[in-house]
């Protein structure tokens, strides 16, 4: 493709209103909808690299539909026909497959398998996969959400994404946080839970043909606690396990960051709402040290805390797959795995601004907001 100034584009009404439709429409493909987006935002103004990273594809794709769209209009933007046989099944068909699974719920179940998908409609079960497929449908996954009821939601989100995406100068910024221990199960997506956990069975090792392969029973050899401060610019971890997180473990905590930070920087510490964050104690300790301010995440966003990504990297490389005799072999591994850390630490690329997660945060509220309107 020719390089040189992108063609300009400019919609009727009608065009604006179809492409909007395209975009946001439930029966839309993935791919039709990222098209509509494309040529909408290029009759915004933007340039091809600003779409194609807004939009998280190539710059080429960009100037593909954006120069198909200009020479054809809204034809342009569909499908050119492939060679091959043509498809048995119809729009009405692949439309009724659609509708059924977005719409429906089967008699006996409460979401819709491939199986009981092609029976009530009366294709074959490969079909009903490639449907779902190329709509990007998948019935038998679900995901969990909790939004943020937090008043002062907006002033917070600003306040810690400014600090992260325009640090002060002369100040350090710190992710500060401490793990909750207790459960047995550990997940990347939660914070970390850590038990000093052994197979009640030696593992069989990964062999060809053969993955790695453990008893699905432990036994517990008790608990640790890790407090972990994240700084935001170097990657770089200060960490220390100890057995209890309550408000005097904290600020004891407090007191090692102190000394393990430079002494002519302010210091910006973001962390959640923890019970032991706001005590008296912790109070005062921050009172009486005017370069510390707190940053405290809304309610519900604890994917705010950059120190999160460090749990999960913890949890997944570390804590997940391994066994543990005792919490003093725990600490010790934790110990080795933030040492190894920082001999080569890489920051974590914050790339959202304020503006677009508040966004996001719209555009879900919203379309909830008309799911339980046309449910009511």
């Amino acid at each position: 493709m020719a390089r040189g100034k992108a063609v300009a584009i400019v919609l009727s009404d009608a065009e604006r209103g179809e492409l909007e439709q395209r975009a946001r429409r439930r029966k839309s493909s993935h791919g039709a909808a990222r098209r509509a987006r494309i040529v909408l935002l290029a009759a915004d103004g933007l340039n091809n690299c600003a779409i194609a990273e807004k939009l998280d594809v190539s710059r080429r794709t960009v100037g593909l539909w954006r120069s198909r769209f200009a020479e054809r209009r809204l034809a342009g933007l569909d499908d050119e026909p492939r060679p091959g046989a043509p498809r048995k099944i119809g729009d009405d068909k692949i439309a009724e497959v659609v509708t059924r699974t977005l719409e429906t719920v089967p008699d006996d179940a409460t979401h819709w398998s491939r199986r009981s998908m092609a029976r009530a409609t009366g294709v074959s079960v490969t079909t009903v996969h490639r449907i779902w497929g190329a709509f990007g449908l998948q019935p038998h996954r679900v995901e969990s959400f909790k939004l943020s009821s937090d008043p002062l939601f907006v002033a917070k989100v600003r306040d810690i994404i400014g600090l992260y995406l325009d640090p002060p100068e002369r100040a350090l910024v710190l992710c500060v946080d401490e793990s909750e221990h207790g459960a047995p199960l550990v997940r990347a997506n939660m914070r970390t839970q850590i038990q000093a956990l052994d197979r009640t069975q030696p593992m069989l090792p990964m062999r060809p043909g053969q993955v790695e392969r453990r008893t699905h029973d432990y036994k517990r050899h008790g608990t640790t606690t890790l407090f972990a401060a994240l700084d935001t610019a170097t990657g770089a971890i200060i960490g220390t396990c100890m057995k209890r997180h309550r408000a005097r473990e904290f600020r004891t905590f407090l007191d090692e960051v102190e000394r393990n930070v430079p002494a002519d920087l302010d210091i910006h510490v973001v962390m959640d709402n923890a019970s032991s964050h706001k005590t008296k104690l912790i109070r005062d300790w921050f009172a009486k040290r005017p370069r510390w301010h707190s940053h405290f995440t809304p309610t519900s966003s604890s994917w705010l805390n950059q120190v999160e990504r460090f749990f999960a990297l913890l949890t997944e490389q570390q804590i997940k797959r391994a066994a543990h005799r005792s919490t003093a072999e725990l600490e010790a591994a934790i110990e080795r795995y933030i040492e190894a850390h920082n001999r080569d630490p890489k920051p974590f690329r914050w790339t959202k601004s304020a503006d677009d997660i508040l966004a996001t945060v719209e555009r879900f509220c919203q379309r909830t907001l008309n799911v339980h309107a046309k449910v009511g």
